[in-house]
């Protein structure tokens, strides 16, 4: 229970009042789904009751700088790095270098923009009766998409990010799909299906993509398949029809 709530504290805004280091709450990198559920919560308050007051697309720029905060802009520090790593041409080890320094070049606001956008434009057109149902799968699939992105990845020899990685395996993996499935089939049906799908399909990608261009995963890197998972979730759950 204690490694969970430091999941959670490393996962939230919520102050649990137990910090432990990662190579401990990394035992549950499994159990990271359930924990976006109970974020997904959260935000789906914030989308649901938004709609209320302001214009469809103006509440989902709300909900989105909400999840942003909650999460304690911890993923989205790892996109903007790994959007300024994506711009050097150099070899793997210079672009992570690049990667863990503490500046913010174009590739990282670009990227956070593009993925931003897509973000808010793929929750705007979510019709009313099941925003807060889509919210909970997105967040679900987000953390999916980091223990996709886990399962495959080469962990890299120092930082926070390779303990995640090393505490996945295949079981563990299948089990982590198999319990978000469940969780989301009971939400929303198979829109819901399709939601994770997108989570798991993202994450696998951003695995192959840190594979071939970095050759190792970061903490970083894991970040922006949080963040990637959740927009494509978004988007998967729009194909079904949704407007």
């Amino acid at each position: 229970m204690k490694r969970l709530l430091g999941l959670i504290s490393f996962s939230t805004k919520i102050p649990t009042g137990v910090h432990l280091p990662a190579s401990d709450i990394a035992v549950y990198t499994w159990f990271w789904p359930v924990i976006g559920c109970m974020i997904g919560v959260f935000v789906g308050v914030v989308g649901y009751f938004s709609r209320f007051l302001f214009h469809p697309l103006l509440s989902a720029a709300i909900t989105y700088a909400f999840t942003l905060w909650f999460t304690g802009f911890h993923h989205l520090d790892g996109l903007i790095d790994v959007g300024d790593a994506m711009m050097v041409h150099s070899t793997p080890e210079k672009r992570i270098e690049v990667m863990r320094d503490l500046k913010v070049g174009v590739g990282g606001i670009s990227l956070f923009f593009l993925i931003g956008i897509m973000t808010i434009l793929s929750i705007y057109p979510i019709p009313f009766s099941k925003i807060f149902q889509c919210l909970v799968v997105s967040e679900m699939s987000a953390k999916l998409g980091i223990v996709s992105c886990c399962t495959i990845s080469r962990p890299y020899i120092n930082g926070t990010g390779r303990h995640f990685i090393k505490n996945m395996n295949a079981r563990k993996f299948f089990l982590s799909i198999t319990l978000t499935i469940l969780i989301a089939f009971a939400i929303l049906r198979y829109t819901g299906i399709l939601g994770v799908v997108g989570g798991i399909i993202a994450g696998i990608v951003v695995g192959i993509y840190s594979r071939i261009y970095f050759r190792w995963a970061t903490g970083d890197v894991l970040g922006a398949s949080n963040e990637i998972a959740r927009m494509v979730s978004l988007m998967f759950m729009n194909l079904e029809g949704l407007t």
